[in-house]
């Protein structure tokens, strides 16, 4: 009986051994601020290392408002953000740099300047960090 026992338990033991590799999980996402201004968008912060990010980005500019992320092969977009509203591009972002953009349907007396991220090596990976979903 014993012996029945230790083998039931041997078998539970290996059940999914092939289904989950023991791969390390990705960095911990950063989250990044950025404004819209007439005259600029700003994002901070401007350096980090490579890994997924998100920014949450507000329109402070009296016009609707298409922002676009781009660098390296990725171009995202997202919009249009009416004034005084946000929104948020989330993307793993590679070493490189990339341009924070706004744009607008409208007419602009002098183009808004985007902001640049500098993008350097990966981050670590999270699969040490506590709390994560």
């Amino acid at each position: 009986m014993t012996a029945t026992v230790l083998a039931a338990g041997a078998a539970v033991a290996g059940c999914g051994e092939d289904d989950f590799a023991n791969k390390p999980r990705p960095p911990v996402p950063v989250q990044l601020t950025g404004v819209i201004q007439d005259d600029a968008v700003t994002v901070s912060p401007s350096r980090i290392g490579a890994g997924p990010i998100a920014i949450t980005i507000s329109n402070q500019t009296e016009h609707d408002t298409i922002v676009t992320l781009e660098g390296s092969s990725i171009r995202t977009r997202v919009g249009p953000v009416a004034p005084l509203d946000t929104a948020t591009l989330q993307k793993t972002l590679d070493p490189g740099r990339y341009e924070v953009r706004a744009g607008s349907k409208v007419a602009l007396p002098r183009e808004i300047r985007p902001a640049e991220l500098e993008i350097g090596r990966k981050r670590p990976s999270s699969s040490n960090v506590l709390l994560l979903p």
